[in-house]
Formats: C-alpha cells, structure tokens, sequence
C-alpha cells in the first residue's frame, strides 16, 4: 500500500532541522588535548541568538573562545572576532555563551580552548532555520495601541492649531476652531489613516515573507514493489535553495530510513536505500510484519545541512531477504534496562535507576553487550565507522532523533566541518562501553533503539524510560 503522510507529523517537525522534535545539537569530541561536552541550542528565529553550553571532561582550562561561521563559502574564511564563554562560578568545567546566528543554512561554532596544555579547537555542525513565529505578548500589543492612538490625535490636533494659530498676530488669543483648521485637520487625519494602511500592508506583507521562509521538513512515500521497497522525497516548496541533486553520503550511504512500527513501536527497521533517481531511492525489502509505520529519513546536503524527511505508511506482511550488511532490526518489545538478545547475549543500559533525567539536560547514555556469562564482551566492532547508533523516540511520535557516540550531529556533516577532525572520529575499537551524548528535549515517556555490531551481526535493544 502507498504510504500516506501525516500532516501531524509535518507540523511536529516544523519545530527540527536534522531530528524531529529535537532541535538542540549534542556533540563530544576533543579540542586539541581537551576532551569536550559541547551542546547548541539554536534560535527558534533567523537572525537569532544560539546558546552554547561546553563541559570540559578532563585537563584545565584557561578560557574558551566561541566564533560562529557559514559551514561553506567565501564567508567561512572570514570569522568574527570571537565571543569569550562565561566560566561557571560553581564548577570550574562548565562554560556558557551565545553567539548571533544572522541567516539560514549551515553553520559551524568553533569552540577554541585556551590552556597550560596548548590550544585547540573544536568546529561543531549547528543548523540555523526559522522554525516558528513569535507572537507579541499583550502587555507591548497594548501598549503600542495605545501610543499609535495617541500619537495619531496628537499629530491632527497640532496640524489644526498650527493652521489656527498661524494667522493670528503676535499676543492675539486662541480662536475656536475655523473651518481652515478642521479641513487641515481631516486631510492630516486621512493621511495618518493612509500611512497606518500602508504600514500595515507592510507588516502583514513581510510576517507572510517569514512564514514563507520558515523551514517545512520533506516528505517520504514508502511503496513495496516486488521484492523491493520504493522510497521517494518530496519537497513541499521550502525555500527556493532546497535541492534534491545534492546528497552525500552520510555514514557511507546517501540515506538512513528508519521505520517505527506505531503505536506499540514494537518493530523498527535501519535500512540504507540506493538513489534511482532525483528525490527516489530503492532497497531491498527485509522481512516486515504488517502495521502501521513512522517513517523518518535522514538525508545530508552538499553544504552540510542534514535534515530529516517524515511520513507514515501502512504496509502489508512483507516476506522479503534476510537482513544484511549495515541494515539492522527486527523485534524490539518493551523492555527495562536489560534487552534479551538470545543465545544468552543481552544488551544492557548502564544506569543508575535512582537517578533523574532531566529535560534539555546532556548527559551520557551507555549501553554494553554481555555475553552469557554477564561479562561485557571485549570483541564489539564497528558499525559505520561508529560504536553504534541510537535512536530516540517519545512514545507520542512528537520526537526522533539519530545520535551517535559523537553526538547528534551527522558524520557527513563533521566531515564537510572538520575533514581533520574527523580522521579521528572512527571507532576502530570500540567498547566494551559505547556511550551517546544526548539531551532530552521534553518530558515524557521514551524508547530508545540501540544498535551495536559484534561477530559480523548487527544486534538491536530498546528500552523504555520516562522524563518527568
């Protein structure tokens, strides 16, 4: 059955870039010889103001230095001057600043570290998009009533005493108002009237403009043809700078679609579809019970821009290949803090069950394998130049996100940012521990999907937890 997208989900993502739901970008890499936390929250507006949060994992540092730039282009060669990070009075590895973000498309904050140890910088993908309009609250509204009306009155009523007064001789009283008076006194009052008309076709001409730019997320159709499954893009007219000719591969493929079997999120498939064509990619279809599905799509553009299409399909029972190379998934039922994955391996979420997840807070999530024997297993292995790949969801389908052990900020997009970076961004040797910096956006219940390589075979967890 074709797939049909959900205008709900559409205007869930309007509130994303790269994620749906989860604006916020998390990252964790080093500075040089200094091991950073690094999370950007970006405005909700462009021009707007992006908050920085940096922990320092390890080493002393003097000062940190911020400076935003275009990811690509003449303008990434000229940085501002930079803005120097507050340190935090309490703990002495905890900086904060904000750095203007003034036009959309892909940005880079590079986080410059300052200590006995040397210098060294960090350079972290950020999205910058208008996702949502502000109201003015009614407090100002009123205010600014009230003062274009008095403001009004106060310019025909001096425009009438100007004329009156005018022609009276030097210690001569004020006169009543004459009819030369009153007919200045209307012509001012038509033409305020046609300036506030004017002004207001303005305003109501540029708020559409706004709107105009706001980012609206793509689509995704799901068709199942044969032995194979059909994905498409489609673009609902964001901007006119959106291409669909302009993918790279992302992880070593040019897309990552994710299927959530809904409402139970029961199922999930990662699957790495081929592009056919512009905006059209094909896969091998796996093994796929019957149900209703959230799709999400994750996509990299050429400037470093990556984005997540959304949609929703009903797909019947699909009796297709085994699953193979990097595609992973299967059954995920609800579980704890211990995922059964037969043969006695187990994926486990370290975690202290006492303690609260806070809301917007970054912090690590760890998970491990252990075999039978309830040891970690010393032979994980890499899976797409990663220790694995994490997947969170709210169970009210308002949030997806892909997070790495690097952060939620893709790999094509660290490259396109930092190519020497990211010589050291491969996990050759991963685990036994493999950890995801991530920041919850909202409360709420959650399930996590984790997938993590070992002996050639790619084993999925899930695990269910609540943010109050």
């Amino acid at each position: 059955m074709r797939m049909r997208l959900l205008p709900a989900l559409f205007a869930i993502a309007l509130s994303a870039q790269a994620h749906v739901g989860s604006p916020d970008v998390f990252f964790q890499g080093s500075a040089g010889p200094y091991p950073l936390l690094v999370a950007i929250r970006p405005p909700d507006v462009i021009p707007g103001i992006a908050r920085i949060e940096v922990r320092v994992l390890s080493g002393d540092v003097t000062r940190i230095e911020l400076t935003p730039t275009p990811m690509t282009g003449e303008a990434a060669k000229h940085p501002p001057v930079a803005d120097i990070a507050d340190r935090s009075v309490t703990d002495r590895n905890y900086f904060e600043g904000q750095l203007w973000l003034m036009a959309m498309g892909s940005w880079e904050v590079h986080v410059r570290v300052v200590g006995p140890q040397g210098t060294g910088e960090l350079p972290v993908p950020v999205p910058a998009v208008a996702v949502k309009s502000k109201p003015m609250d009614q407090p100002t509204t009123y205010f600014l009533i009230g003062m274009m009306v008095f403001l009004s009155v106060g310019m025909v009523a001096m425009v009438g005493a100007a004329v009156r007064e005018a022609r009276l001789a030097p210690g001569a009283p004020a006169q009543p108002w004459d009819r030369k008076s009153i007919g200045w006194m209307a012509f001012t009052a038509c033409m305020v009237l046609a300036m506030l008309w004017g002004g207001n076709a303005w305003w109501a001409n540029d708020a559409a403009n706004f709107e105009r730019r706001m980012y609206t997320p793509l689509g995704v159709t799901v068709t199942p043809t044969g032995a194979n499954l059909d994905i498409r893009l489609s673009d609902p007219g964001w901007l006119n700078l959106r291409k669909l000719d302009d993918l790279v591969p992302d992880h070593g493929h040019p897309m990552h679609l994710f299927l959530v079997r809904w409402p139970a999120m029961d199922q999930i498939f990662h699957l790495h579809p081929e592009p056919k064509d512009t905006g059209i990619f094909e896969a091998e279809a796996p093994s796929i019970p019957a149900g209703d599905y959230h799709v999400y799509a994750d996509i990299v553009h050429q400037n470093g821009f990556a984005e997540t299409a959304v949609g929703n399909a009903t797909l019947p029972a699909i009796h297709g290949t085994p699953l193979s190379g990097d595609d992973s998934g299967g059954a995920t039922p609800a579980s704890g803090d211990v995922f059964p994955l037969g043969g006695g391996y187990q994926m486990v979420w370290k975690r202290d069950p006492a303690a609260a997840i806070h809301p917007k807070a970054i912090q690590l999530y760890t998970f491990l394998l252990a075999g039978p024997d309830g040891k970690p297993v010393p032979d994980l292995e890499p899976y797409m130049g990663m220790g694995g790949h994490a997947e969170f969801v709210k169970k009210d389908g308002t949030v997806f996100a892909h997070v790495h052990p690097s952060g939620s900020v893709s790999m094509a997009s660290e490259q396109i940012a930092s190519p020497v970076a990211m010589m050291g961004m491969h996990q050759l040797n991963p685990g036994p521990e493999v950890s995801f910096p991530y920041g919850i956006p909202t409360p709420g219940s959650y399930r996590v999907f984790v997938q993590m390589k070992r002996a050639g075979k790619v084993e999925t967890g899930a695990f269910d937890f609540d943010v109050r």
